[in-house]
């Protein structure tokens, strides 16, 4: 039974202290929900006690924080957060999510003065299917945008996007760059198998710098598997034999069908010597 939407779960930390779902409150003059000034990290504690390679998120975390001027609480704290709220909410696995917003400022861009707010909260995971349909739209992602590489809690087109795709029967929206070329789903990287090349869109391309993305990277280059970081236009993308997305929550999730055209190789041999190096490193590695 999914207890992840039962108020009597939902405790979370907030600005440092416990407090359940129904006490929490943060200003209607907070940024982050007038703008969208924040960032965030999504990750998974597969056994309900410790988030999955926190070190990672941390970094990144600080690394999206830094252009918006937020301050990020120290790791040890933010850590410490993540494992009271889970142990509160005794979910397994558990979803976490991170997010810290500017705070109280004007009713408009401007920023204000105050301190930010920081949320730790946390959920059970949703389940996933093997494969997923996906779609292609026809929304460009701007790789020269202010906030390419950033976690923000600016999210507004992965709403609509993903909102289509579920429309279509789908379950992830894949978006070019304003360049034509292949960049990223909603909530997740990609890869291709197309001309016996395994290839997954650079950062140049404006792609969110994954966690799971960069561990497939280091397994790849662990296992001999090579990898093309290179651009692919999006107009052959539902000619390629074999695809699949990574994400904290899919982990390595193949690919079923690219705008209704199913794909030759759904489970192909290089995702799944992925895979399963990625579920070992999952088994032996708290924060790989």
């Amino acid at each position: 039974m999914n207890l992840s939407h039962k108020r009597a779960q939902n405790q979370l930390w907030l600005n440092g202290d416990i407090v359940s779902e129904e006490d929490a409150a943060v200003s209607p003059f907070d940024h982050g929900l007038l703008t969208g000034d924040g960032v965030f990290e999504t990750l998974i504690s597969y056994d309900g006690n410790k988030p999955f390679a926190f070190t990672r998120h941390f970094e990144r975390l600080i690394k999206s924080a830094r252009p918006f001027g937020l301050n990020v609480p120290e790791a040890e704290l933010l850590s410490d957060a993540c494992e009271a709220v889970l142990a509160l909410n005794q979910a397994s696995p558990a979803r976490l999510r991170i997010t810290i917003t500017a705070g109280r400022a004007p009713l408009g861009s401007e920023k204000g003065t105050d301190s930010e707010n920081v949320i730790v909260a946390s959920s059970e995971v949703p389940e996933q299917p093997r494969h997923s349909k996906v779609i292609t739209v026809p929304y460009a992602r701007n790789e020269h945008g202010a906030l390419v590489g950033l976690k923000t809690t600016s999210y507004g087109e992965n709403v609509v996007a993903l909102a289509l795709a579920h429309s279509k029967g789908a379950r992830e929206a894949i978006f070019p760059n304003v360049s034509g070329n292949l960049c990223e789903g909603s909530g997740s990287n990609i890869f291709i198998v197309s001309n016996g090349q395994l290839i997954t869109p650079p950062l140049s391309s404006g792609c969110l710098p994954g966690v799971t993305r960069a561990l497939a990277l280091e397994i790849c280059n662990r296992i001999g598997i090579h990898v093309n970081q290179i651009d692919f236009p999006m107009t052959d993308l539902t000619n390629v034999d074999s695809a699949f997305l990574t994400s904290t929550l899919r982990q390595i999730q193949p690919i079923e069908s690219i705008d209704g055209i199913s794909l030759k190789d759904v489970e192909c041999n290089e995702q799944l010597k992925i895979k399963n190096e990625f579920t070992r490193l999952i088994q032996s590695e708290i924060d790989p």
